[in-house]
């Protein structure tokens, strides 16, 4: 684990990101926050390619609670068996619709606890769709986001919650709305887990990385 960079290497860190990629958005398709809890709830252990290509077609059909109650749990498996786990999140995104449509009046919550009340729903789904629908600066640690935090230094921890305070604490309000996603592409893109691009890297000169990897 790296030390916790200082305040004005951090800053530097997403001036950069921002110079690069003014407007970061999340790779998940959807049309609106129902969809969008879904398919982050779907992309648990699978790519947001995969995600995108079984929904593609899902969502024409069912892109509220209700449709989805609709077009039942067999058809749902149907556009979602490519995706791992399948049978269980197919199981999760029905409870969800039921409950949705029930407690919620067919509308997404837009609190974490109410989101993290939903089957299928954790702490990272709640704060991607926090983030992503209503703009709120809600940090949602992946494993991108926990290996470039801590290879860094910029929101070193032990643990996703720990890198998660890490990331509200250190980096500055003006880069809080979209830091998560400059740092989930940094990771998808260019630090990557096996052979991180550190010859390319905007940031190598900031990194406190040992093991750079420069071919």
């Amino acid at each position: 684990m790296a030390k916790q960079l200082d305040y004005h290497t951090i800053r530097e860190i997403f001036t950069r990101f921002q110079a690069n990629e003014p407007e970061p958005k999340g790779e998940l398709d959807h049309v609106n926050a129902y969809t969008l809890v879904v398919a982050v709830a779907l992309s648990a252990q699978a790519t947001d390619v995969g995600v995108n290509k079984a929904t593609r077609d899902l969502f024409k059909l069912a892109d509220t609670p209700q449709k989805m109650l609709d077009l039942g749990e067999e058809a749902l498996i149907g556009h979602i068996k490519t995706i791992g786990l399948y049978r269980t999140k197919a199981k999760n995104v029905m409870k969800m619709a039921r409950i949705l449509v029930e407690e919620f009046n067919g509308e997404v919550p837009n609190s974490r606890a109410a989101l993290q009340s939903l089957p299928g729903v954790g702490r990272k789904t709640a704060n991607v769709v926090l983030n992503m629908w209503w703009h709120q600066p809600a940090q949602a640690v992946d494993t991108h986001i926990f290996r470039v935090g801590n290879r860094s230094g910029i929101a070193p921890g032990k643990d996703v919650d720990a890198v998660e305070r890490a990331v509200e604490d250190n980096i500055p309000a003006d880069f809080q709305q979209h830091a998560h996603h400059w740092l989930i592409l940094h990771g998808r893109y260019t630090c990557k887990a096996r052979k991180p691009l550190c010859g390319t890297c905007l940031i190598r000169d900031l990194c406190q990385f040992e093991e750079k990897y420069i071919p």
